[in-house]
C-alpha cells in the first residue's frame, strides 16, 4: 500500500532544481521524486555498502600495505 510523504523546509533553490530536473524528464514533482526515492531505497547506503566492503576484505585475508599504494600512486605520476 502505498503512503504520503511530507518534507518540510526545504529551501526554496532545491526546489527548484528538483523541478527542472523533473521537467527534464517530462515528469511532474511528484513522479520524478517518487522514482528517485524508490531508485535510493533500491541500494544500499555508504554505510552499508562500506561495511560489506570491510566484510569482504576481512573475509579474504588480503592487505595492501599503505607504503604500496603510495608507491603505486607515485609510479602513475612518473
Amino acid at each position: 500500500m502505498a503512503v504520503q510523504l511530507t518534507i518540510r523546509g526545504v529551501p526554496e533553490e532545491v526546489r527548484d532544481e528538483l523541478a527542472a530536473r523533473a521537467a527534464l524528464q517530462h515528469q511532474s514533482m511528484q513522479e520524478y521524486l517518487r522514482s528517485e526515492l524508490i531508485r535510493l531505497a533500491s541500494r544500499p547506503s555508504m554505510a552499508a555498502w562500506l561495511a560489506t566492503l570491510r566484510e569482504r576484505k576481512d573475509a579474504a585475508g588480503t592487505r595492501v600495505p599503505p607504503e604500496r599504494i603510495v608507491q603505486a600512486r607515485n609510479d602513475d605520476r612518473a
